[in-house]
């Protein structure tokens, strides 16, 4: 394979945003296990006093991911999440105002293979949430796995990251004043399986819990739809009864998230490693759905709002799909 290389007289600001983009894969790849080694380190060592110290904390601090984190606006405003969102580019797109008065659900879609549009739109302050939405607070709601890992869970929480539970999402959208906005990335670790270039396969239709705690608390529904998000990787080819995709079912059955047979670009050359393509991400943020509260909905009344989102959901992709470099012909497939 001929491998192409980067030329030597690359503008620094590409230099830094390839190095930013570097050190998030690196920290969603292998940041949290790197805390956890450090941990054991200390534990087993002559620092032992820390990882004491910390697992008090930790005992202590438990319930935070699910009662709205503790986010920091020092770490989402970071200089080098500017050059993150730059590196791809990132950009945020509003289609209606939202009140602030009331909370809302995102259900962002399709996932991806790293989600780089979900944390780049929702847990930084460089793509302009806070102007296009004043008054709002996203919370971007990942795997509770991830807020066992000492260290990590601290770091990712500062990013507005918590934890992805019934308890977590209901305290969100349980906001009195309003102005909240739970951020959920509706296909979850399975869909990252499907994320191949030239394709968008959505797992949703088998999806409702996101309905029905919207009705429990009366938050407006707001589909949300990222193009670009599957051009950054190419994947091992894994159609659905290979047996490739069989192990990998198999493996996020039993640890709860998907692994993904993914290569990109390297740091010096394009032809191969783990960062992503420099392919442009367009968030486009849907119109809201109105929802009556409804603490006990029956399932007619969850089908049939869930019905509701996919047609805005559809339009919404529809309308805004060759704007952003969708062929016409191409459309959603929904698993």
């Amino acid at each position: 394979m001929k491998v192409e290389f980067a030329p030597l007289n690359i503008p620094l600001a590409r230099r830094l945003q390839t190095a930013s983009v570097f050190q998030w894969v690196f920290s969603f790849l292998l940041l949290a296990q790197c805390c956890c080694g450090i941990f054991m380190v200390f534990l087993f060592g002559n620092y032992w006093f820390i990882s004491a110290f910390y697992a008090l904390w930790l005992y202590l601090d438990w319930e935070t991911p699910q009662t709205g984190g503790r986010r920091s606006q020092w770490v989402r405003n970071w200089t080098v999440w500017r050059y993150f969102k730059e590196y791809f580019p990132i950009h945020l797109i509003k289609t209606s105002d939202l009140d602030p008065s009331k909370n809302y659900l995102f259900g962002f879609h399709p996932h991806g293979v790293l989600v780089a549009g979900a944390f780049g739109n929702f847990c930084t302050e460089h793509t302009g949430f806070k102007k296009l939405f004043p008054g709002l607070t996203p919370y971007l709601h990942i795997l509770p796995f991830w807020f066992r890992c000492p260290f990590f869970r601290d770091y990712i929480m500062c990013a507005g990251m918590v934890s992805s539970s019934k308890k977590s999402v209901s305290h969100v959208l349980s906001n009195e004043r309003g102005g909240n906005v739970a951020v959920i990335v509706i296909g979850g670790a399975e869909e990252a399986l499907d994320a191949h270039p030239e394709n968008i396969t959505l797992n949703i239709l088998k999806r409702k819990g996101f309905i029905k705690v919207a009705l429990k608390h009366g938050a407006q529904l707001v589909p949300v739809f990222s193009f670009g998000e599957n051009e950054l990787f190419n994947q091992v080819a894994n159609p659905k009864g290979s047996l490739l995709r069989v192990w990998q079912e198999k493996l996020q059955n039993i640890m709860g998230f998907a692994m993904p047979l993914f290569h990109g670009r390297g740091i010096f050359q394009y032809s191969f490693g783990l960062m992503p393509y420099r392919k442009p991400i367009n968030t486009v943020v849907g119109n809201p759905i109105a929802v009556k509260q409804n603490p006990n909905p029956t399932l007619d009344e969850i089908d049939q709002l869930h019905k509701i989102y996919l047609q805005e959901l559809q339009e919404l992709f529809d309308k805004n799909k060759e704007k952003y470099g969708i062929p016409e012909h191409m459309s959603l497939t929904l698993t």
